[in-house]
Parts: C-alpha cells; sequence; structure tokens
C-alpha cells in the first residue's frame, strides 16, 4: 500500500536537509560505524583481517537493503539488531560471526547520531550564512532609509531601516558563533559497551573507541554510560530553538509593519497569490505567520530534549521514541525557515512615502528629545526642559496642532530659538546620532569575518 503521509515536515516544509533523517540514511551511518570497528578489530588482531575486509565490503546499501532490515525488526522488535542480522547474512565465510562484536546498540546509534547532527548543523551553518548574506544586501540598500523608531508600540524617536537590518544581521553571526560551539559539542561518538566500562572490549577497549572516533573524524567521549549524556543534544535542539525565535522576531517585525495602518515594509506578494479566499483584497504576510508558527514548534521541543536528559543509573529508553521525532522535525523545520525569510528578505518591499508620512505622524512630537538636549545647552535645567516639552506635546496632541506651532506660542522658547533654529531642530533627518556609522561598522565587522 503506498504510504499517506501525516505530518507535513515530510511534504509541505520539507527542504534537502531531510535526507539527512531519512531510514535509508540512518542505516548508511549504522553501517559505516560497523564497518570501521571492524576495521579496528582487525587492526588491533582481535578479528581476522579477512573478515573486516568482507565486513567492509558488505556495510553498505548495495548490500543491507532497508526492506530486509524492517522484515527483521518485524520479527525481534529491536531495529539495531535488525541491521546486525542483516549485515551478517550478507558477509560470506565466517566474517557475519563479528559483525558488532563488543558493541552495545548505542555504541552505535549515538556515534550515528554524532554523525547526523555535526552534517545537519553543517548544513544549517550554510542555510544561515545565506540569510546573512541577504540581510548585509538589505541593510546596504536601505542603510540611510530613515524611519520612525518604536518602543512599546508607540513612536519613539528616528532611527534608520539599516540600524533596523543591521541588529538582525548582528544577531545571526551571534547565532553562527553559538553553532560552531555546539558543532564542537556533539562531534563526540562512544564505543563502550552495555555500562561505558569497555568490558566487553577488553584491555583494547580504549584503543578501539580512539580507532573508531578517529576514523568517523569524531571525538572520543571520555567516560560515557550506555549512552551519551544527553545535554549535549537538549543543546542542540535549545539552538535550533533559539535561532528559530530570531527568526519569528523579524518575522513578527514584517508583519507589524506591513498593516495597512503602517504599511512601511511587506514580505513579497506574487502576480498570481490569494491572500483571502473570500476577500480578493488582502496581502497578508501568510510567510513570515508561517515562521512564527514554526516557532512555536521549535520551541515546544526543547522540554523533552531537557526531559532526555534525566535518564535512570545507567540508561533507560525514555530519550528514544521522544528523539526520533524532534531532532529531524526541528532541523527540517528551521532549515524551511530560515529560506523562507531568506526569501522575504531578498523580495522585500517598501514604500517610501509612507515610511516618510509617519516619520512626521506626530507632528514632531519625537522631536522633543532633542529640543529639551538643546534647551539644556542654553541654560534651562534638564527637568524643566523635560517639563516644557511634556506640557508642549500635550497641548500639541489635545489641540490637534504641531508642535512647533505651540512652541511659537512659549515666549520662553522664542527667547532662546529663533524661526529657523526651531524648524532646524524638528526635522527628524537630522537626530540620527551615530546611526550610520555603528551600520557601517557592522557592515565593516560581518564582511571581515565573513570574507564577503
Amino acid at each position: 500500500m503506498e504510504h499517506k503521509f501525516i505530518n507535513p515536515v515530510e511534504t509541505r516544509y520539507r527542504t534537502e536537509l531531510a535526507e539527512l533523517f531519512t531510514e535509508d540514511k540512518k542505516l548508511e551511518y549504522w553501517l559505516k560505524i560497523e564497518a570501521e570497528l571492524a576495521k579496528a578489530h582487525a587492526k588491533l588482531e582481535n578479528i581476522p583481517q579477512d573478515a573486516a575486509v568482507e565486513i567492509n565490503k558488505k556495510a553498505n546499501l548495495n548490500y543491507v537493503k532497508l526492506n530486509r532490515v524492517k522484515e527483521i525488526d518485524k520479527e525481534i522488535h529491536h531495529d539495531l539488531m535488525a541491521m546486525v542480522k542483516a549485515l551478517s547474512e550478507q558477509c560470506e565465510g565466517s566474517a557475519g560471526k563479528y559483525v558488532h562484536l563488543g558493541a552495545t546498540s548505542y555504541d552505535i546509534e549515538d556515534t550515528a547520531t554524532a554523525l547526523q547532527l555535526k552534517d545537519a548543523l553543517l548544513y544549517i551553518r550554510g542555510s544561515l550564512k545565506n540569510l546573512l548574506i541577504t540581510l548585509i544586501k538589505l541593510v546596504e540598500e536601505k542603510k540611510e532609509l530613515i524611519c520612525i523608531g518604536r518602543t512599546h508600540g508607540q513612536h519613539a524617536i528616528p532611527t534608520t531601516y539599516g540600524m533596523r537590518f543591521g541588529v538582525w544581521a548582528y544577531e545571526v553571526d551571534r547565532h553562527l558563533d553559538r553553532l560552531k560551539e555546539v558543532l564542537d559539542r556533539i562531534s563526540y561518538g562512544k564505543m563502550s559497551g552495555a555500562v561505558g566500562t569497555m568490558a566487553s572490549f577488553g584491555e583494547k577497549g580504549i584503543e578501539i573507541q580512539k580507532i573508531v572516533m578517529k576514523e568517523l573524524n569524531l571525538n572520543p567521549a571520555l567516560l560515557t554510560n550506555q549512552v551519551i549524556q544527553r545535554d549535549r543534544h537538549a543543546e542542540v535542539i535549545f539552538l535550533t530553538s533559539l535561532i528559530g525565535q530570531s527568526l519569528a522576531k523579524i518575522s513578527r517585525q514584517f508583519r507589524v509593519l506591513q498593516r495597512n495602518e503602517i504599511a512601511e515594509m511587506f514580505e513579497p506578494f506574487e502576480t498570481n497569490q490569494v491572500g483571502s479566499s473570500t476577500m480578493p483584497h488582502k496581502r497578508n504576510p501568510h510567510k513570515s505567520e508561517r515562521i512564527c508558527s514554526l516557532a512555536r514548534v521549535l520551541k515546544s521541543n526543547v522540554i523533552p530534549a531537557l526531559d532526555n536528559i534525566i535518564l535512570e543509573d545507567e540508561r533507560d529508553l525514555t530519550n528514544s521514541a521522544n528523539e526520533r521525532i524532534i531532532i529531524a522535525e526541528n532541523f527540517i523545520l528551521l532549515d524551511f525557515m530560515i529560506k523562507q525569510l531568506t526569501n522575504i528578505i531578498d523580495g522585500a518591499e517598501f514604500d517610501e512615502s509612507n515610511i516618510e508620512k509617519n516619520l512626521n505622524l506626530t507632528k514632531g512630537a519625537i522631536l522633543s528629545e532633542k529640543i529639551m538636549v538643546n534647551l539644556v545647552d542654553k541654560g534651562i535645567g534638564r527637568q524643566e526642559g523635560h517639563e516644557i516639552l511634556r506640557n508642549a506635546v500635550i497641548k500639541s496632541k489635545n489641540e490637534n496642532r504641531s508642535l512647533k506651532e505651540i512652541l511659537l506660542e512659549n515666549p520662553k522658547i522664542m527667547e532662546i530659538f529663533t524661526n529657523t533654529e526651531i524648524d532646524e531642530l524638528l526635522n527628524p533627518h537630522n537626530y540620527l546620532g551615530k546611526a550610520f556609522e555603528q551600520v557601517d561598522n557592522v557592515l565593516q565587522f560581518l564582511k571581515n569575518k565573513y570574507q564577503i
């Protein structure tokens, strides 16, 4: 019967990264480790050299078929042992009896998971770098596009879109740093037996582990019980969630700024795209909303990852079932989200007339801080200046008049400033501090760091 997919990770949100999490790929990882274990045994003269050669020849998907492994698993209810049996039956002569010698299941499984997570993190690093490059391009394009800054959802003082995008790019850079650190800590495998003592490998246990891990380009765990400790895996899952939250933050900003009342920045909208099934006029930011939605899934999977740290004694199996879900799910969804956001940013649209209109929406009130600071320079106390401007802004709002009109009626202000000076003070393009310089510094830092 043809398989009917249930989880949209398999269809709607699938990316090329999913190939690292297929059943075939997992089997490939397992077989690779079994081959290296046999080679290590032969090198230390624990098994005949020709047996290791035969195991290496057959430890691949050309000989060991997933369907056969599943057949055996259905009988014995142990997927790793099913692989061992399927490989053994493919080996000629006496080689089959040396397959998996001295190993416990999680010597193979946890080492394979390390290979898988290492490959997945390297893939995500590539996706994140593409996002960063796209952001840097936008920072450069919009470096001097001045807009209103908002705090608490209210108009604050002027900022620039270059600042906004630069903050995001700088955050992605930190995630790339974190990824490198996590990559180092997850790149550990084990070959130490049922409770970590290496008793089943005899006197050569430490040597066997070192040889196998060196060939796999992993670090040997210095001390384990039956499993690699799950604080490593929890950190990986937390990293995917942390990145996801940053993507959701950026996507949330797109959603806010696309509102009709603001209408400054928009995610791309294709010619034949439909916004609503009933309202033809709608241009919904559904791609950004999708990212925010999927970020919640990534975040929720942190909980089982943390719970997996708490295994009883030398281990129990309570981590196993959920890890089959949460690891693949978080990586595939994260990659989809990164690629989706990269496309959104690459095709972002701007209404610069609305940006300027919103900059002046409060009729000059957003420049009250600048005037207050200049009053201090003219000899007015800071607190007194604050009160003058606070009352002026309230009057401006209540009477629906510009702040300039209110200030021109204030004798104290007119004693200090001329009309021309007030016009200069109320120009939002003149109150940007070191915005341009800071953005240039971030651009230079990122370009140098990533050789862009």
